[in-house]
């Protein structure tokens, strides 16, 4: 065990020369110099912390490292993204003339259907002529001539069941008189169907 006296003693006083305000404390030695101790320790904790600190550096470059590696990604990323939606606007106009151009399509085989439907089940029907036809977007109205009333009315059956016309009804029918053949005219109004 180590023993310190802080206070120190007293000397006796020879004079104003030999008089000292403070002595000394005088150490006594039982094992390690305090003084070594505590340079020790003050040694190893200022190894402790530098370590510790270097060690901070390194976690700190290698964290510094990897944000420049993020940062670089994200600048990619932006340009990535930025072409995406370039791309993404392009596609969004070529849709568009697309299907502009697939409704001017369809808008285009609507009358041809009309028509090809329409022909067809006034050829099937016997004894019936057309003379004209307006397409009204909903509706179509049809004149024509018959050799009879049930010639008119297997048209109107025919076009019933073409699946094309719904409702058709028969606005007129009168005979003509006035040629050799006894014919009818006749006037027809049909409702498309939407399919």
């Amino acid at each position: 065990m180590i023993r310190i006296n802080l206070l120190g003693t007293a000397k006796p006083k020879k004079g104003r020369k030999g008089r000292r305000f403070f002595v000394m404390p005088q150490l006594t030695t039982d094992g390690p110099s305090p003084l070594i101790t505590g340079l020790a320790l003050l040694v190893v904790a200022c190894a402790g912390f530098y370590f510790y600190h270097m060690n901070l550096e390194t976690t700190h470059e290698k964290l510094q490292g990897q944000l420049t590696e993020a940062n670089k990604s994200i600048a990619s990323m932006i340009k990535v993204k930025q072409a995406y939606l370039e791309r993404q606007k392009d596609y969004d106009a070529f849709k568009r003339r697309f299907d502009v151009i697939d409704q001017l399509r369809a808008g285009q085989m609507g009358p041809v259907l009309l028509l090809t439907n329409l022909s067809d089940t006034v050829n099937k029907t016997e004894g019936v002529w057309l003379l004209n036809m307006h397409d009204d977007g909903a509706t179509v109205s049809m004149d024509g001539l018959a050799l009879g009333p049930n010639n008119v009315a297997n048209l109107m059956t025919n076009l019933r069941r073409s699946g094309y016309y719904k409702n058709v009804e028969l606005r007129e029918t009168q005979q003509e008189d006035n040629q050799k053949i006894q014919t009818f005219s006749f006037s027809l109004v049909c409702e498309k169907t939407k399919a």
